[in-house]
C-alpha cells in the first residue's frame, strides 16, 4: 500500500515568509523614493540648462545684455506682466513647458509661469562683464536662474534646489565664493 501526501506550507511558514518580504520592501522604498527623485532633479537640471540656452540666444540677439525680468509671485496675474521669464525667453525657449520643474508638487509653475526663479541683480548687465552690488565676481559663481522653492528637499537640504550660472555650468549646490 503506498499512500500519496501532498506536500504544502504550513501557516506558520507563510506568514514569515511574507514577513520578510515586507522587511525587504520596507527597506527598498526609500531607496527607490530617492532614486525617483533623483531622476526628476536630473530633468530639472536639464530644463535649466534649455533656459540657459534660450539666455545665450537672448544675449546673442541683444548685444550682449542680459534680459530685464523679474519673478511672479504666487496669486499675481502672471500672464500680464511683460518682463516675466516665461515672456521675455518665449522666443528662445521653444516650449513653455521648460520652465515647470518635475518635482514642482506646490504648484508654482500653474500659479507663476515659472518654477524658477531669476536673478535680477544682473538685469541688463553686460553678459560677460556681471556684477553684483558693483562687484565684479567670476561668472562660476553668478547664479542666474534656480529653482523658487526647495522642490528637491528629499535629496537632502544641501541639494534641494538647482542652479544655473552665469558660465552656464548646473549644480544643485549654492556656490558662494569671493571675488575673481
Amino acid at each position: 500500500m503506498q499512500r500519496n501526501f501532498a506536500v504544502a506550507f504550513s501557516l506558520v511558514e507563510l506568514l514569515v515568509t511574507v514577513a520578510i518580504i515586507g522587511i525587504l520592501a520596507a527597506l527598498i522604498m526609500p531607496a527607490l523614493s530617492n532614486a525617483k527623485e533623483g531622476g526628476r532633479a536630473t530633468l530639472c537640471q536639464s530644463n535649466l540648462h534649455q533656459i540657459g540656452m534660450a539666455l545665450q540666444m537672448y544675449v546673442g540677439e541683444n548685444k550682449n545684455r542680459m534680459p530685464t525680468m523679474y519673478d511672479q509671485s504666487a496669486g499675481s496675474n502672471y500672464q500680464t506682466n511683460p518682463a516675466a521669464i516665461n515672456v521675455v525667453l518665449s522666443n528662445q525657449l521653444g516650449s513653455l513647458q521648460v520652465l515647470c520643474c518635475p518635482s514642482d508638487n506646490a504648484q508654482v509653475f500653474q500659479q507663476t509661469g515659472s518654477s524658477y526663479s531669476w536673478n535680477n541683480l544682473v538685469n541688463g548687465q553686460d553678459a560677460d562683464h556681471l556684477q553684483i552690488f558693483a562687484t565684479a565676481y567670476a561668472l562660476t559663481k553668478i547664479p542666474l536662474v534656480f529653482d523658487k522653492q526647495s522642490f528637491h528637499a528629499a535629496l537632502g537640504t544641501n541639494r534641494a534646489v538647482n542652479y544655473l550660472y552665469a558660465d552656464g555650468h548646473i549644480k544643485n549646490l549654492l556656490i558662494l565664493g569671493g571675488t575673481k
